[in-house]
């Protein structure tokens, strides 16, 4: 274990776990500008899930990786939990909400973009979630990250991204123009649970991992992963289904009867 790792092991707080923390007071401060008497007011409800996201991000980047465990606990703060509770606090249709309008209708054309309708695809985020867990525990470069703090805090920010991106993709409250519709988004969580709880089942079993633990600490991490991912994955699931508005049937048959160079209706 490198001297960096030590010291975090120890339980110093690193640096890192303050930018949260500014993250936060600015989503705060967006908020409170909404609120001000006369404005249009924000929902208490999404300040105080992006509060809990950045806390959970706080709380992962603070979390001693002595071991396998320890590392699993970090994954899943900063890669499952905080990503979904920072997404619904809708910090996008905060900051549209705040911004001049040239600003924000830049920011709308940048969301139109068809590199955006492409990394905001559930697929996209699948890949880089799971891609990336695969990757991780099935090749050296978990190794590598015990050696390397550099490494080690440039994989811990893929996972939060790479988080972040899939639990928008899936539930987000913020606007996205390319989103596809709920059932392609469920199909898309369900390969992801299933691709998560294949990789938690190789490290309980120790087989085709790369991972310089003892059987104990894999089955330990194994399991932490499998029962909190699961728990994770329904809560994204919920959150998705309850945004969900199913397409009456009378505009199901307009769509369908629609002259052929007309635009399809969408819910």
């Amino acid at each position: 274990m490198s001297l960096a790792h030590a010291g975090h092991a120890a339980g110093g707080f690193p640096a890192t776990a303050l930018v949260p923390v500014v993250v936060f007071w600015a989503y705060l401060a967006a908020a409170l500008r909404l609120r001000d008497p006369g404005g249009p007011g924000w929902p208490h409800a999404r300040t105080a899930s992006f509060g809990l996201g950045a806390l959970l991000l706080v709380a992962g980047l603070w979390w001693p990786a002595a071991d396998f465990v320890g590392h699993m606990w970090q994954h899943l703060l900063i890669g499952m939990l905080a990503p979904l509770a920072l997404v619904l606090g809708a910090p996008v249709t905060l900051l549209l909400r705040t911004l001049d309008r040239r600003t924000g209708r830049a920011l709308v054309r940048l969301l139109r973009h068809p590199v955006a309708r492409v990394l905001g695809h559930p697929v996209t985020g699948l890949l880089l979630t799971a891609g990336g867990l695969w990757l991780l525990y099935l090749t050296p470069l978990y190794r590598a990250t015990l050696d390397s703090p550099a490494l080690h805090a440039l994989v811990n920010l893929h996972f939060l991204l790479s988080g972040t991106l899939f639990a928008w993709s899936i539930a987000g409250p913020d606007p996205g123009p390319h989103r596809p519709r709920v059932p392609v988004r469920l199909v898309v969580l369900g390969l992801g649970v299933a691709a998560h709880a294949t990789i938690a089942q190789l490290l309980y079993a120790g087989v085709l991992v790369d991972v310089p633990a003892t059987a104990a600490e894999l089955r330990a991490g194994a399991t932490l992963m499998y029962y909190l991912g699961d728990l994770a994955e329904i809560a994204l699931a919920l959150a998705l289904l309850a945004t969900w508005r199913p397409e009456p049937a009378r505009r199901r048959r307009t769509a369908r009867s629609a002259p052929a160079g007309a635009a399809p209706v969408r819910a």
